[in-house]
């Protein structure tokens, strides 16, 4: 398992900044937040940040988020693939092997919005095939769809492409619908990315964003979770996400420091 840390940690910094923050406290891997990247494109070239990442040996070893692409429908849906053409684009140039996707917020969900997704999100994955992308399907504990790790895995096998997998956010797990014995059904094969975070004393129900914390000093339990993706062998990224505003106010080194230090402490139990 590798160790990555997502810019939504740090997220008022710009990239070069967050990759310098990164480098200084001895993280070696980042989840680019995409809307950071393309801000920084707008006075930088993709060959100047390719230099920026290869002096500071930091790999972006995956991109957050794609929205819009599953339910969307005409013109709406028309924006959101040339948007998701255009980022596989920028994955490609830079060696992001993978890409997060979001399901689409709905007020409703009929009977019919999942196999639209299914639909969608095959079209999704063959156009990422074409730039040796993978995809990743998150979740979301708060959505009218796709809100379990169950549904996005049925999601997730009903298009039947070898490059889309799911990602798996913690957060979203503890606080939506999933039940513990989902972990049963990640396998190396359809698990793409791993995003860790913690919560402490906030009711599971009412738990947002902004409540969490670093990975083990929460009431989440952590263990048995790292201890699956050893079991099934996953050797993807683990990432460190991480969207509160406490941290947003701290120092960016100081937030990183801490941020590596606890994920080397709890993925260093596996098998004690």
């Amino acid at each position: 398992m590798n160790l990555c840390i997502s810019e939504a940690t740090t997220l008022p910094g710009s990239f070069a900044e967050d990759v310098a923050a990164f480098a200084d406290t001895g993280w070696r891997a980042m989840e680019v937040w995409l809307t950071k990247l393309e801000t920084h494109l707008e006075q930088h070239s993709i060959a100047a940040t390719r230099k920026l990442l290869a002096e500071q040996q930091v790999v972006p070893a995956a991109a957050a988020y794609q929205g819009g692409l599953l339910l969307s429908q005409g013109e709406q849906r028309r924006a959101h693939f040339d948007q998701f053409r255009r980022r596989l684009d920028l994955c490609q140039q830079l060696g992001i092997a993978t890409l997060l996707v979001v399901a689409d917020f709905v007020d409703e969900a009929d009977a019919t919005s999942l196999s639209r997704a299914v639909a969608s999100l095959k079209q999704a994955a063959s156009c990422a095939a074409t730039a040796n992308i993978r995809l990743a399907l998150e979740f979301r504990s708060s959505s009218r769809f796709c809100a379990s790790l169950d549904t996005a895995l049925a999601i997730i096998a009903g298009c039947g492409e070898p490059n889309l997998g799911v990602n798996f956010d913690v957060f979203h797990y503890y606080t939506g619908p999933s039940k513990f014995e989902d972990l049963a059904l990640l396998t190396a094969a359809n698990l793409a990315h791993v995003q860790l975070s913690d919560v402490a004393g906030v009711p599971r129900e009412l738990a947002t964003d902004s409540d969490r914390v670093l990975p083990g000093d929460g009431d989440f339990r952590l263990q048995p979770i790292v201890q699956r993706l050893a079991d099934i062998n996953y050797a993807g990224w683990i990432s460190l996400e991480l969207m509160n505003p406490v941290f947003w106010h701290t120092k960016a080194t100081q937030v990183a420091e801490l941020g590596l230090e606890a994920m080397r402490r709890l993925t260093g139990k596996i098998g004690q």
